[in-house]
């Protein structure tokens, strides 16, 4: 349960402010609510399966070594924090796609998010996680935080449309990002 809990709050917090909560905007105002959203869980739940096996194998190969692994998740936390300050916008590019795509709905925006969360830093932060917690509770964590964070951003997108207060999720983002990687960071200088 814990790492369904945490999984779920750090992968929240992750795609606060990310070009896939935009992507879901885009998506949202073209297609149904309810297929972007199937489009998104499909996509994530295969996405944040792969990222757990790859945490998983890295976390078994270090096992007489968790220290290690919590440092350098701390350490990949405060990366996260900067590359969340310095923002993540959809380029004109993506935003046509969004726009001009054609076909079934929920494949679209599958196929678009799929390949947006490769190497993206929830992806990151899913292995991480993975490395240290139970790969079922960070898989099922993650993927509900992710979709629960773009629901969130096609919901208040909707209701505000483009007055959404942008710096304030990303500082407040990047600081939660900070003190999980220093927190984790004490931790594994803590168990050497």
């Amino acid at each position: 349960m814990y790492a369904f809990l945490l999984s779920t709050a750090v992968i929240f917090v992750a795609e606060l402010g990310d070009k896939s909560q935009l992507m879901a905007m885009t998506f949202a105002a073209r297609y149904n609510v309810r297929q972007v959203l199937i489009g998104i869980t499909v996509a994530t739940a295969v996405v944040h399966l792969a990222s757990v096996g790859i945490g998983r194998f890295v976390g078994d190969r270090f096992t007489d070594n968790q220290w290690v692994i919590t440092l350098v998740a701390g350490i990949a936390f405060l990366i996260f924090a900067l590359w969340t300050l310095r923002g993540d916008e959809l380029t004109e590019e993506e935003a046509d796609k969004a726009r001009r795509s054609t076909g079934a709905a929920i494949l679209a925006v599958g196929t678009a998010f799929f390949l947006a969360e490769l190497g993206d830093k929830t992806m990151l932060a899913t292995i991480t996680l993975a490395t240290r917690e139970g790969w079922f509770g960070t898989w099922i964590g993650s993927t509900v935080g992710m979709v629960a964070a773009d629901a969130l951003a096609i919901g208040v997108g909707a209701l505000l449309g483009k007055h959404l207060p942008e710096k304030a999720i990303k500082y407040g983002a990047a600081a939660l990002f900070a003190i999980f990687g220093l927190l984790l960071i004490i931790d594994g200088l803590g168990a050497r």
